[in-house]
């Protein structure tokens, strides 16, 4: 019998400032937190349920300030009114390519930011 993965359970990122990276994440993106569990000694982990998985964050681990490295990507409704929104909270945006901040392909249409940590987010919309 082999294993069959049907599902991300969940995507968890490393933070270095639990307050500021809750903020991030709820305030500047809107996401409801769903779990906030105190490991003790100023470790975190918290958790914020989407449709169909659940991301979190974690000073438990320590992040990586190389943005190639692994992100998610966060579906939204509008990619244009989220890129105009987040520069107005100002966000750091990072260019897909020098010059291109929205990448367009067949099945999408994307852009990148990152947290306060540097960790990579990408902004996503189907077509």
């Amino acid at each position: 019998m082999s294993i069959r993965i049907k599902e991300i359970a969940f995507t968890a990122y490393p933070v270095t400032d639990v307050a500021r990276a809750r903020a991030f994440y709820g305030q500047t993106l809107g996401l409801k937190e769903s779990l906030a569990h105190d490991f003790g000694d100023g470790m975190w982990w918290i958790e914020y349920d989407l449709d169909a998985g659940t991301f979190a964050i974690t000073n438990y681990t320590k992040p990586s300030a190389d943005r190639n490295g692994p992100n998610i990507a966060f579906e939204v409704e509008n990619l244009d009114d989220a890129l105009v929104d987040l520069k107005t909270k100002g966000v750091q945006i990072i260019e897909c390519r020098p010059g291109v901040t929205i990448m367009d392909c067949s099945p999408c249409r994307f852009f990148f930011i990152a947290d306060p940590d540097g960790n990579g987010i990408n902004i996503h919309q189907r077509k």
